[in-house]
């Protein structure tokens, strides 16, 4: 039987109170006033004392009373009822709306609110079916989004707290110059006393990367990279005037330990009010591969203007010999259904002192103190969601290095450099913990490595 509201209860027990008192008072005036029936015999006069009729009254008043008592206690048993179901329910709305919210696809790249009306239904914890309320349909349990293609060393979406992200890496570059060098002197225009030496050179380099990244918390993380670098060139030349006609190929190669990386990242603000995502960085570059100055150089004294050596090193280096300093600002603007990054960076690279190199014979070539130029970076790009698993990332990098110096002199030949790549990538979430970025360069500039491929796979723990 359903309880009655406590409101309606009360009412009905006052009506109840109040229909007996006035029917006992009834009873008790038609029993003593009223008239005898016609044709009936009159009632035999009663012998009650007035004293026995009152005790009669008053226990059918007590009897009204203990009834209403009886009724009162029932109203509140049920107000006791109706309160503590109140209470639960007050509870179910407020656990309802703490329940946690699985990210949309804006919210993958960066953490987008959702709407107050898009929150899913708590899911069920006494193994029974989904509460759904009535008139309205259940929300649907969202798919993960697939993530932004990476482009750039700079991840787009931080680490969350606590978690940790291995990512095997492996990047292939190829790059050819042509060049001729004029080894003499002019006496008139057009007429040259010497040699002219052209060349072409071919660079394979492979560089396999073993990277993590671990969650501090839910706005920084820290990042450490491995580097292992395999490099090949090969030098096609050919000395003109020599009276010879056949190309001397010269051929090189190095391997080993790369310059060990170490970088944190810091999210700014929470992306809210039309701003984008900024998220500050800083990357510090260790010289542990086989730097440029501790390999062999064929060079006898043609180093110094004459004609002998190839000026070439005999195995080629695998790091840059010098320690760098790269702060970082890096921005991402989710929009339905695309998302845009991009950043700006300034690469800070510390000079060393009485630097020396190794020529043929052990012999050694003093160069002073050098400093090479420092960079300045930018890069934009563009990401678009095909599906649930993949996605397509168009975007640019721009660099700009300055001049080498040595002595405190801009060295001869040496300017400031531009390099510019356009970079295309794609990328597959194959898993809840693991994703496939492929990324494809194309140099701009006769400076920049004609092509550019990156296979990154990072798994989330």
């Amino acid at each position: 039987m359903t309880p009655l509201h406590p409101h309606k209860l009360r009412a009905l027990v006052v009506v109840c109170s109040s229909l007996a008192c006035a029917g006992a008072f009834a009873q008790s005036e038609s029993t003593t006033n009223s008239p005898p029936k016609s044709g009936a015999k009159p009632p035999a006069k009663s012998t009650r004392p007035p004293a026995a009729r009152e005790s009669v009254l008053q226990r059918q008043v007590n009897a009204q009373g203990q009834q209403i008592e009886a009724l009162k206690k029932q109203v509140a048993d049920q107000d006791a009822r109706y309160r503590e179901l109140q209470e639960r329910l007050d509870k179910d709305a407020a656990r309802i709306a703490s329940t946690p919210v699985r990210p949309s696809a804006a919210a993958a790249f960066g953490g987008a609110a959702v709407a107050d009306g898009a929150r899913p239904a708590p899911a069920p914890t006494d193994g029974g079916e989904r509460p759904v309320r009535v008139g309205v349909a259940p929300a649907a349990t969202p798919e993960p989004q697939a993530p932004v293609a990476q482009l750039f060393d700079e991840p787009s979406v931080l680490t969350p707290r606590g978690h940790f992200v291995f990512e095997p890496s492996l990047q292939y570059g190829y790059s050819s110059s042509n060049r001729v060098a004029l080894v003499g002197y002019t006496v008139i225009p057009a007429i040259l006393i010497g040699l002219i030496d052209v060349r072409e050179q071919k660079s394979n380099t492979f560089i396999g990367a073993l990277t993590g990244r671990w969650g501090v918390t839910s706005r920084m993380e820290l990042e450490l990279k491995l580097p292992y670098v395999a490099r090949s060139d090969a030098t096609v030349s050919r000395e003109v005037f020599t009276g010879s006609a056949q190309d001397n190929v010269f051929n090189t190669k190095g391997n080993g330990i790369g310059d060990v990386e170490a970088a944190m990242r810091y999210q700014l603000n929470a992306g809210k009010d039309g701003w984008p995502y900024l998220v500050g960085g800083l990357r510090f570059k260790s010289r542990t591969g086989k730097d440029p100055f501790s390999v062999v150089t064929d060079c006898v004294t043609r180093c110094v203007g004459n004609t002998t050596g190839t000026g070439l090193p005999t195995e080629l280096p695998t790091g840059s010999g010098f320690y760098s300093l790269q702060p970082s600002l890096t921005w991402l603007f989710p929009t339905d259904p695309a998302v845009f990054f991009g950043g700006i960076n300034y690469t800070y690279n510390f000079g060393r002192n009485n630097v020396s190199r190794t020529v043929l014979n052990g012999q050694t070539e003093q160069l002073g103190d050098v400093k090479p130029g420092n960079a300045w970076g930018l890069n934009l790009g563009m990401g678009l969601a095909l599906n649930d698993r993949s996605s397509f990332s168009l975007g640019v990098e721009l660099y700009s290095v300055g001049p080498t110096q040595q002595n405190g002199q801009t060295v001869a030949g040496s300017v400031r450099t531009q390099l510019a790549s356009l970079l295309l990538g794609y990328s597959y979430r194959m898993n809840d913990r693991s994703t496939m970025n492929l990324s494809v360069g194309a140099g701009l500039t006769r400076d920049t490595p004609d092509l550019t491929l990156t296979m990154r796979v990072p798994f989330s723990f």
